[in-house]
């Protein structure tokens, strides 16, 4: 007796290699696993933040890994720790450089609102000069902290309309 071999699943010879999904979703999942953080290591939460790309912690896992250091290559700013007035004209200045999409990450209770710091000098939070996304509590906040950040930050634009936005454009 002969038997045939006879397909039961795909077959991309007969239905080909088209994979049916809409934009949003498909621009947002790249969007989402590849973010590439711009660090703006102002104070002690810096060295948490450089902690979070050890093995320990592993960034890499959320497709973050790779700090760029130019306002053009990034579209996630990190401000992590104590902003000065001084300070606050060259963050504006780098985060209008960042191109669109652009998210920010308030990393600190000195980034999120002033912290311990209520002086002339200090700002009582980075959203009063940029639009914050996600905010992180702690005093430094653990490497943990910025992960799970970085997660509600991509289940954020996981949900963002961003065909329309291309339209738009």
């Amino acid at each position: 007796m002969v038997t045939t071999n006879t397909e039961i699943a795909y077959n991309s010879k007969i239905e080909g290699e088209v994979i049916v999904s809409r934009m949003d979703s498909v621009i947002n999942w790249i969007r989402t696993n590849s973010m590439w953080p711009m660090p703006m290591g102002l104070a002690c939460c810096a060295i948490e933040l450089m902690g979070t790309a050890s093995s320990r912690f592993d960034i890499a896992r959320f497709g973050a890994e790779v700090m760029r250091f130019s306002p053009r290559q990034s579209d996630c700013m990190i401000v992590a720790g104590t902003v000065t007035y001084k300070m606050a004209s060259a963050v504006r200045r780098i985060y209008d450089q960042m191109a669109e999409p652009k998210w920010v990450i308030a990393m600190g209770a000195c980034a999120s609102s002033g912290g311990m710091y209520r002086s002339y000098a200090t700002l009582q939070g980075v959203d009063r000069i940029v639009p914050v996304d996600v905010y992180i509590s702690g005093c430094p906040p653990r490497p943990e902290a910025l992960l799970d950040a970085l997660m509600k930050l991509q289940a954020k634009v996981r949900l963002e309309r961003s065909a329309t936005n291309l339209r738009r454009a």
